[in-house]
């Protein structure tokens, strides 16, 4: 006669089945919360492979050459054209930049006398005391403020050459990660990050236009303004085109205070033309360009933005978007798709049918 097991140990049993799994998910998200910059790096890595393996693909599709020859072709376009860049302008950029360092502590001087002038030069004295003292004005803070920029353009380093290992071998990374699904689950793992590149492509796209066509919008009106350091300062307005909500307001200030320093009618003039700007790019290029690439509603920017730079800091401000992008897609397709069975669209869906 077989015998019977006690209810009370199976029930334990249970229970201490359980408890292990809390303590290993707890774990697990401990580990990644201490991670959260080495994943956000591998995010950005991620970005970079896309933008390299969607100039790839467009070789490979005009050219005919295999899938390694083209990415290859497509990393050393890049990279030329950057370098071809820096070559062509970087001299005359190098001085903009010279004469911008040299004029901006007079702006703010400038800014400063006018600031008094209207009586709230005490409020302006606590606010720059509150934005200088966490780095100090002592030799100690300028070598912090230097260990950081030296880290910073590591990580950037580690981002790209991260970008070309996975562009050269998408199909060995994606099926790596794909293994990591159960078994039942990987042909949706392997469908939503497909869908997640195609979107990321499409935002990239579109994101490359608008940064275009600002920052030569911004170069041209401040150059036809007679402002200093036009060039600069119109590649900053498109350099910064990338974060959304934030990056054209910090892209004003140093035009402004510097148009301060030639006389107030000139900062009406630039504050006006980065307005104007920034009105036809939200009211008319954003909406065209997001007919054939990726609508983000503002309000998940907004969120985004905000959420990402407390969680990552300056590199999750700089990343907000494309990570909006991507959790909109897995939201969409993990969630009311597969979850709630309910048909919805995803980005560049018309465009694949």
């Amino acid at each position: 006669m077989a015998r019977k097991v006690p209810e009370q140990s199976s029930n334990g049993g249970t229970f201490v089945h359980r408890v292990l799994i809390v303590l290993g998910l707890a774990a697990l998200f401990f580990l990644a919360w201490e991670l959260r910059m080495l994943l956000l790096m591998l995010f950005g890595a991620v970005v970079i492979a896309t933008i390299f393996r969607a100039v790839a693909d467009n070789i490979c599709r005009f050219t005919g050459v295999s899938s390694g020859v083209g990415t290859a072709l497509a990393i050393l376009l890049v990279l030329g054209a950057i370098a071809g860049m820096v070559a062509m302008f970087g001299s005359h950029v190098g001085r903009q930049i010279e004469t911008l360092r040299e004029t901006l502590p007079e702006a703010w001087r400038a800014f400063e006398v006018r600031v008094v002038d209207f009586g709230l030069g005490n409020q302006l004295e606590k606010l720059v005391g509150t934005i200088s003292t966490p780095g100090g004005g002592s030799l100690s803070g300028f070598g912090r403020t230097l260990l950081s920029i030296g880290s910073g353009i590591t990580d950037m380093l580690v981002v790209i050459f991260a970008g070309i290992y996975l562009a050269t071998q998408p199909h060995f990374y994606r099926t790596g990660a794909i293994k990591l699904v159960p078994p039942i689950r990987r042909k949706v793992a392997a469908e939503t990050m497909l869908e997640s590149e195609r979107a990321l492509r499409l935002w990239l796209g579109g994101q490359a236009v608008a940064m275009v066509v600002v920052g030569l919008l911004t170069g041209v009106g401040l150059w036809f303004l007679g402002m200093p350091s036009a060039l600069v300062l119109g590649l900053l307005a498109g350099l910064l085109e990338f974060i959304p909500f934030a990056g054209p307001i910090i892209a004003a200030i140093p035009a402004v205070l510097l148009a301060l320093a030639v006389g107030p009618e000139m900062a009406l003039w630039v504050a006006g033309l980065y307005l104007a700007i920034q009105q036809f790019e939200g009211n008319l290029l954003t909406p065209l360009v997001q007919q054939y690439a990726v609508d983000l509603p503002g309000v998940v920017l907004l969120f985004s933005l905000i959420g990402f730079g407390t969680l990552f800091g300056t590199l999750g401000v700089i990343l907000a978007a494309p990570l909006a992008v991507v959790m909109m897609v897995l939201v969409k397709r993990l969630y009311v798709i597969e979850t709630l069975h309910t048909k919805t669209p995803l980005p560049g869906d018309e465009k694949k049918s």
